[in-house]
């Protein structure tokens, strides 16, 4: 179990607690991307079970990465310090990944707040477009929530994880897109459950500057170039009245060289599957994270 943090400590002592109390007691790792308000330091003190990584920068959903590498599980979930997982889900999900060797993420149902309503991503992921296997345990996808995702060790460090410069902001997307490439699947599980209580600590609009920026050098590393254009033309069209589109489209472009150095275009399977997506909900990088 992997949980990242950064000046959040009374919302990680609660996830911690929840995920301390869990029956299938998962050694948790604790990567903390620099906190200034002595996370780490507590956390050592009221769990000391718990192993700390105290980073010394901030390295976004990367983070991630430094706690699969310490853990020599076969598989990994993850939670955010303000996620956890339900009781009986990891044991479930571990079963799922052992019944199904080609499966490299479970994304699990989210429950949100104390009135435990369904986050709508779900719905998303649940209806997804993409052909139904017969030999997976739920509804295709590419694309999941960090934060309600258990993987294969193997297949994700073989996919080299979440990209260092992506940082945060729809990450998900490439990293899910990398495993279908390399014959991955990843499905839905509606009976893997994990709990949501989104932190008050967080700038919404520096977010969805991320979101769109992020969006747009997916399409530019992995996207053909005509899909790369329509959807860099569609946020500079937004740009003109939206400052949070035009602040995202100037970013993306500073980092056009580096994102042009790693492209890779993805097979035509996995870009099917994508278009049969663009088709279903359209181009998401002014909205939502895809999720189906």
């Amino acid at each position: 179990m992997v949980v990242v943090t950064r000046n959040r400590l009374p919302e990680l002592l609660v996830t911690l607690a929840h995920l301390r109390a869990l029956p299938e007691r998962p050694r948790v790792v604790v990567v903390d991307n620099a906190s200034s308000d002595g996370t780490a330091a507590e956390v050592r003190r009221r769990h000391p079970e718990v192993e700390v990584v105290a980073l010394e920068e901030n390295l976004g959903a990367a983070a991630r990465n430094v706690g699969v590498g310490l853990l020599g599980t076969p598989y990994v979930a993850f939670s955010d310090d303000d996620s956890w997982w339900e009781p009986g889900a990891l044991r479930r999900a571990a079963e799922l990944l052992d019944a199904h060797p080609r499966l490299a993420l479970l994304a699990g149902r989210i429950l949100v707040g104390p009135e435990g309503r369904e986050d709508p991503i779900c719905a998303e992921m649940r209806r997804s477009p993409l052909p139904r296997e017969p030999d997976l345990p739920g509804p295709p996808v590419l694309g999941f929530l960090a934060c309600a995702s258990v993987v294969r060790r193997e297949a994700y460090l073989s996919a080299g994880g979440f990209d260092p410069h992506v940082f945060f902001g729809g990450e998900e997307e490439l990293l899910a897109a990398d495993l279908a490439a390399a014959g991955w699947a990843l499905v839905y599980v509606e009976e893997v459950v994990c709990r949501h209580h989104p932190s008050t600590f967080r700038d919404r609009r520096r977010r969805r500057r991320l979101g769109i920026r992020n969006a747009l050098w997916f399409a530019w590393m992995r996207r053909p170039a005509g899909v790369a254009a329509r959807q860099t033309l569609e946020v500079a069209r937004s740009a003109l009245r939206d400052p949070d589109a035009g602040a995202a489209l100037i970013e993306a472009l500073g980092g056009l060289p580096r994102r042009l150095s790693s492209r890779r275009v993805l097979p035509p399977s996995v870009e099917e599957g994508l278009e049969m997506l663009d088709r279903e909900r359209g181009f998401r990088a002014l909205g939502a994270p895809r999720a189906g």
